[in-house]
């Protein structure tokens, strides 16, 4: 096709504009990083087996990727007198906020021949919500800014506040949550959990639908003076001709699967509590390497605007698996009980030092591909004509969700062939050399393999600084 069908006028944003919006994102990671720790309610509350759990999770993130193709066809198709974008805002926190409340309120309490049938019920509705929101997180992009020097700046506030939100909710958990009921099978615990996290989340929505609202009309959506005519097949159009999103979606899907995995609320009880002893670590450490953090994100997205962010994304992965070694061998060759707050030492100082350097890189990282699927969705309309940014977005979730649905499966099943098949490991185990392997492995060995898929892959993506220049009317 010839690439030159059509060129792209600027649109800016204010800076404000850009960080309201991107408490969307935050607001689908607070009920992100709460159903992290759902696997424990279901176990320690509900009763189900630890594989049984994994099962179902693995299938809900499918069930979760699945969705996706129709989000996006109904947000491409929505032009009404409420924009593209702020309907499934408003409607996907709702969902989200109701069924996490009937979830942890009630799973409890049903007959437990039902129970894991109500469970999944309940869990496809709240997976529905979150599709709703998590779409306009990737697509909504699209009409906020298309400068170049600006599209970095989505990946600074997404980057900021997610991390933020993940520090936050580790922090009340392992300090707050685990100090006041001691135990991950008290049902206090999660019915407070959840009224916070959706009061949270609420406020966070309803900031992102003012970020976007002067932005979320006809006048952005590049539209013909002809009704622009989407179908489903559009999907596979866009797959086989646009080689930017298939490579994107590869990588990124590599990246999260790490990410689920070295995430995960038992990887980080396993790291925390039982290797080095010492669990409301995971959230102290969070707010202690929070500012850093952020200065790190801040040279990152600053490098992205003079060199683009395909080269940033490549740079910070190689960061993330030199940091992700280090911080390996410390794990072998240190007594990692020794890192203390109250009495400072050398482990101490180095462990701080390496996890906040592979944190800042991983943040830019993880959160740098959403820009960049804007960046695609603009190749797509200079190409076809189209402006697509719902199946763009529902394209890259679909093939995101449903390679890293893999990652919780991973962590659960392997947990029951180590012989954790009837309870997830807690925060009072004692150590073993079969737990440290397994820590190590999840923690470090899994995300290292994905990053060098990433960067293999993004050797084929050529939506570079350069060319992406070539897409906008001067």
């Amino acid at each position: 096709m010839d690439e030159n069908h059509k060129h792209i006028e600027q649109n800016r944003a204010k800076i404000w504009q850009i960080a309201l919006f991107s408490l969307n994102n935050t607001s689908t990671n607070l009920f992100l990083a709460m159903m992290g720790y759902v696997s424990y309610y279901a176990n320690g509350i509900a009763g189900l087996s630890v594989v049984l759990i994994s099962v179902i999770l693995t299938g809900m993130r499918i069930f979760d990727g699945v969705t996706d193709p129709f989000i996006g066809y109904f947000i491409d198709k929505t032009n009404g007198k409420y924009g593209k974008f702020r309907p499934y805002i408003v409607l996907g926190y709702i969902l989200m906020a109701v069924s996490s409340l009937v979830l942890f309120f009630t799973t409890s309490l049903v007959p437990f021949i039902i129970r894991p049938l109500y469970f999944i019920v309940v869990y496809s509705i709240y997976i529905i919500g979150y599709t709703f929101q998590t779409a306009v997180v990737k697509s909504g992009q699209a009409v906020i800014t298309n400068d170049l020097k600006q599209r970095p700046m989505i990946t600074f506030f997404d980057s900021t506040f997610i991390m933020f939100a993940h520090g936050l909710v580790a922090f009340y958990v392992s300090v707050y949550l685990i100090g006041k009921y001691k135990t991950f099978q008290a049902q206090e615990l999660f019915s407070e959990f959840v009224i916070t996290v959706v009061i949270v989340a609420g406020i966070c929505s309803a900031l992102a639908v003012i970020g976007i609202w002067s932005k979320d009309n006809i006048a952005y959506f590049k539209l013909d003076d002809r009704k622009q005519q989407i179908h489903f097949k559009d999907y596979f159009a866009i797959i086989k001709h646009n080689k930017p999103i298939r490579m994107l979606v590869i990588a990124a899907a590599s990246n999260k699967f790490a990410q689920m995995v070295y995430g995960n609320s038992t990887v980080l009880v396993m790291l925390y509590g039982i290797l080095m002893h010492n669990y409301p670590l995971a959230g102290i450490i969070g707010i202690i390497v929070g500012l850093p953090n952020l200065g790190i994100i801040y040279v990152g997205i600053h490098h992205a605007k003079k060199v683009g962010q395909k080269t940033v994304l490549v740079r910070s992965t190689w960061f993330a698996i030199i940091f992700q070694t280090i911080l390996m061998l410390m794990m072998i060759f240190t007594d990692l009980t020794k890192v203390s707050l109250t009495h400072i030492n050398f482990i101490t100082i180095a462990f701080l030092l390496v996890f906040t350097m592979l944190n800042g890189v991983k943040s830019i990282s993880n959160n740098i591909v959403v820009p960049m699927i804007a960046d695609c969705t603009d190749y797509e309309y200079t190409i076809s004509g189209h402006f697509v940014p719902g199946i763009m977005g529902a394209l890259f979730s679909f093939i995101d969700k449903s390679f890293s649905a893999l990652g919780t499966g991973f962590v659960g099943i392997a947990l029951a062939i180590a012989g954790y098949s009837k309870i997830f490991p807690q925060v009072e185990d004692a150590l073993t050399p079969q737990l440290k392997f397994l820590t190590i492995f999840f923690y470090c060995i899994i995300p290292i393999i994905g990053w060098l898929v990433t960067i293999f892959i993004m050797r084929f993506y050529k939506l570079d600084r350069n060319t992406m220049r070539g897409l906008y009317k001067k």
